[in-house]
């Protein structure tokens, strides 16, 4: 069984708390905007589609309690609180274009008179929680696909050795996973000799997050630190390597955990297959390329310590970026819901 990192029923949202695995296991109440915007915030919850469903959600919960009897006021309460949600993690696109399509939903509900201000909050909150659902579909699908792809390459029945990076399972997702969930795809086919997984500096989601899931559901796994891989493409034969996206360009340049871009130069010297795992919601076709995504930089304490302890010489300087951007010459394909894309083809599935 999948680990479960958002639950929810109506007006009630908990999020197990990222930052006290694999130690411990605490879900955190999130009672409206505010505690979404925080968890958010502090990576408690981290993966670019968890982050859309937790901030969504969050408004979800706040709005149900929510009297106001005037549509209007209710439209513009509601922009105001995405626009918030969205300023917790600025680089991932999925809460962007959650938001952007919620707004509109507001928009056409409020201007529609035979909508009264209840049936607008019920209308509204039931596209929220749909979300939920189309997320966990989305990820089966995106595991098919990539899984399909990568023993498409194949010779009979040889099993596969697969690399990833970062955090993409049940934990950054509703669940199941994007470049995860190729993982378990492979696994339930029989296929999957192990994986290999980045420890993930400076903030460790494979080596709490990743390796958590894995010994969990018993997925044959090593983990490795950020700077082996080199030298496990070099001693290992690593069939491909299958990462997430917090956000595509319509060129197919993709932005990722810091690391992600030269994970993707070694494997091309290798001539190992780099696969980018996302949904179509990781796409955004209004950047041209990776050159207009714009990164997030987090606190120097991600870097200096570990919980409270420090690990660097006091008064030395920082520089901590959370992403990179591959650009997309070094990416074989982008596995998507509806399958699996060469970068310049996105086009295909998402007109400009």
């Amino acid at each position: 069984m999948s680990l479960e990192s958002i639950k929810y029923q109506r007006g009630n949202l908990e999020v197990l708390d990222q930052l006290l695995l694999p130690l411990q296991t605490i879900y955190i109440k999130v009672a409206g905007v505010e505690d979404g915007w925080k968890v958010i915030n502090k990576m408690q919850v981290g993966g670019a589609p968890a982050i859309a469903i937790v901030g969504c959600l969050s408004l979800a919960v706040e709005l149900l309690k929510d009297e106001t009897s005037d549509k209007k006021i209710m439209r513009q309460e509601i922009e105001g609180k995405l626009n918030y949600l969205v300023s917790a993690r600025p680089t991932a696109v999925n809460i962007k274009l959650a938001a952007e399509e919620l707004i509109n939903l507001a928009n056409t509900l409020s201007a529609d008179e035979n909508v009264s201000a209840e049936s607008f909050k019920e209308r509204f909150i039931t596209c929220i929680e749909s979300m939920l659902v189309k997320d966990i579909e989305d990820n089966k699908a995106i595991g098919e696909f990539g899984c399909e792809a990568i023993l498409k390459q194949l010779e009979g029945d040889s099993q596969v050795r697969v690399l990833t990076h970062c955090n993409t399972g049940s934990l950054a997702t509703a669940g199941y996973g994007t470049a995860l969930g190729v993982i378990r795809s492979l696994h339930k086919s029989s296929r999957l000799e192990h994986v290999y997984c980045t420890e993930t500096r400076p903030y460790n989601q494979g080596a709490r997050l990743t390796a958590y899931e894995l010994v969990h559901e018993k997925v044959p796994a090593t983990l490795i630190v950020d700077s082996m891989v080199a030298a496990l493409m070099h001693a290992r034969k690593i069939t491909a390597v299958v990462v997430g996206a917090d956000r595509v360009a319509a060129n197919g340049d993709t932005a990722n955990k810091i690391g992600t871009y030269q994970i993707a130069i070694v494997a091309k010297h290798h001539n190992v297959p780099f696969y980018v795992a996302a949904p179509l919601t990781s796409i955004d076709m209004s950047l041209k390329s990776g050159d207009s995504i714009k990164i997030e930089e987090r606190p120097d304490k991600e870097m200096t310590h570990i919980g409270d302890f420090r690990i660097a010489a006091p008064g030395i300087k920082c520089w901590n970026p959370s992403f990179d951007v591959t650009p997309a010459s070094l990416i074989t394909g982008i596995i998507t819901e509806k399958g699996v894309f060469a970068p310049n083809n996105l086009q295909e599935i998402l007109p400009p």
